[in-house]
């Protein structure tokens, strides 16, 4: 079975972001894997987006010390 293969305005759709944000990762080398083809067409695997939003999953903690009866 062969997998369907995203351009970037599909990846970009997907991630919810601009196709210009995905090029610029793409030059500082950030962001989502990608493969780059034959006369230089930029093509992204749905699997590769799904590891990049799961690896950029942030934990949000209240740091503050609990007040009297808040546990």
């Amino acid at each position: 079975m062969q997998e369907e293969l995203m351009n970037e305005r599909d990846a970009a759709r997907r991630l919810c972001l601009s196709v210009r944000t995905l090029q610029v990762w793409r030059w500082r080398k950030r962001g989502p894997r990608f493969l780059k083809l034959a006369g230089g067409a930029v093509r992204y695997r749905a699997e590769d987006l799904e590891q990049f939003m799961a690896a950029s999953v942030c934990e949000t903690r209240d740091t503050r010390p609990a007040a009297d009866g808040e546990s």
